[in-house]
């Protein structure tokens, strides 16, 4: 299928064929509700999501995956070389890693924002220093690079039905509710790294503090009071899902099965959480392969319908 998507985008040399399917296996490998939700795109759009998605799984790797005695450098080394690296290949220059050949092309093709880029980094360099967020203004300084920033840049792959400056709250907002889904899923994962990405502020007025969490992660139980804090936390990714949703009908109609099948099943993960009664110290909340299956298989009626009721090769650029 490839072979199908990187003909449909036009994207002809070989050896940037074999930086979109680097990119391609990365999101299938780390990537499993995101990766079935851009199966529903027309498949002139996937290598371009594909290295938006590569790019920052890479990026996130070097963070929180650090390699012992690393060649390349520390963490802070690694990220500072790709910066560099990124503002060349940007600008033109050449590009060894396909990582970075797939990711320039797509941002040539889509003329993407470069300071999206360097957003996304500046959170990334933050996972070496910060551990704690007093308030929820200084989690949005974070949440703005690592998943905001997110939606901004596949908005224009996506496309839209008008102005996309009306869209891109909207799409900021959706990787938003990804990224505080991911704080309450993963948060005994993020402790056992150090991190904290919840509001001390908030997680105070439930008498709540890392001690606390640090406590019912050693246990592998959730109290009242933390679930009290989580329960809070809850509601407020909920909140930017609803916004987030009251803004797909502003996406071209080809890419609305992809985005609204990533919401659901995201938010899904919510509901895991909620059912469970907020045990994230006990299991990683998840949603079946068959529940995955299900909604995808009934977007897909309507994305192929989407398809064949409009030029879906008109979203696709061309470099240069």
């Amino acid at each position: 299928m490839i072979r199908t998507e990187l003909d449909a985008a036009g994207i002809r040399d070989a050896r940037l064929r074999e930086a979109y399917q680097r990119c391609r296996e990365l999101n299938a490998r780390h990537g499993r509700t995101f990766f079935l939700a851009t199966r529903l795109l027309a498949p002139a759009q996937r290598p371009a999501i594909h290295a938006l998605y590569g790019f920052a799984r890479w990026a996130d790797d070097i963070v929180d995956e650090p390699l012992i005695d690393d060649p390349a450098g520390t963490p802070a080394e690694r990220l500072d070389a790709v910066t560099k690296d990124l503002h060349e290949c940007l600008s033109g220059g050449p590009v060894e890693d396909p990582i970075f050949a797939a990711l320039a092309d797509t941002a040539a093709r889509y003329e993407i924002d470069h300071v999206l880029f360097d957003e996304f980094l500046d959170s990334m360099r933050m996972d070496l220093t910060v551990t704690d967020y007093p308030d929820r203004a200084a989690l949005d300084r974070y949440v703005r690079g690592s998943a905001d920033v997110i939606g901004l840049q596949v908005l224009p792959v996506l496309g839209t039905v008008g102005d996309r400056a009306d869209a891109a709250p909207y799409a900021a907002a959706l990787g938003k509710a990804f990224q505080l889904t991911n704080f309450l899923r993963d948060i005994a994962e993020d402790l056992d790294r150090g991190r904290v990405y919840l509001p001390a502020d908030e997680l105070a007025a439930h008498d709540v503090d890392r001690t606390r969490l640090q406590w019912c992660r050693s246990r592998r139980r959730t109290d009242a009071k933390v679930r009290s804090a989580l329960a809070a936390q809850h509601a407020i990714a909920r909140e930017w899902y609803r916004y987030a949703e009251s803004g797909i009908a502003q996406l071209h109609p080809v890419s609305r099965p992809c985005v609204a099948t990533a919401a659901v099943l995201y938010s899904e993960i919510l509901d895991r959480i909620e059912e469970s009664e907020f045990a994230v110290f006990t299991a990683r909340a998840t949603v079946s392969n068959a529940r995955r299956t299900r909604v995808a298989s009934s977007a897909l009626a309507r994305a192929l319908w989407a398809r064949r009721g409009s030029r879906a090769r008109a979203l696709t650029k061309t470099a240069g």
